[in-house]
């Protein structure tokens, strides 16, 4: 069952990566990207995992040490809440990224591939979009908030 689970993982977080990969435009997809509540999916896929496995999750977390995570990853549940957790980082990470892009005005052609590598290895996309952000201004200098861009409330 941990093998399903860790395969209905990725899956769970993909429609929410290939909206803002393949519809930036769209304004739905801004609308969830905005909402933090797109990993829950995942996270209750983590939570699965992670319940037989807690003894050993809450010894690796509390007190890390190698061989500590090396145990829990060499169980099925430990290395699949372990990635779950990833997924729903990542995706976390990937919002935040689509969103601050608009803001900025980065051209989705340069953010679909970036999504891309950040679903692959998050650290190096994430790397490359503060260096893209560092180098970018805002689109206007009354700049809105990214969650307002995607349809929520504006500050008075």
């Amino acid at each position: 069952m941990t093998g399903a689970l860790f395969e209905i993982t990725f899956m769970a977080a993909a429609p929410f990566w290939l909206l803002m990969i393949f519809a930036p435009q769209w304004r739905p997809t801004a609308r969830l990207a905005a909402s933090p509540l797109t990993v829950l999916p995942v996270l209750t896929l983590w939570a699965v995992m992670a319940a037989p496995v807690f003894p050993e999750l809450w010894a690796a977390v509390s007190s890390p040490d190698i061989d500590t995570f090396r145990a829990l990853t060499a169980l099925a549940n430990g290395a699949g809440a372990v990635w779950a957790q990833i997924i729903a980082w990542d995706l976390l990470l990937g919002q935040w990224m689509f969103l601050e892009s608009r803001r900025l005005g980065v051209s989705p052609l340069v953010m679909g591939p970036l999504l891309v590598l950040t679903i692959l290895l998050s650290p190096l996309g994430l790397v490359v979009f503060l260096f893209i952000r560092a180098a970018r201004k805002p689109r206007s200098r009354s700049a809105r908030p990214a969650y307002e861009d995607a349809g929520g409330p504006a500050k008075p």
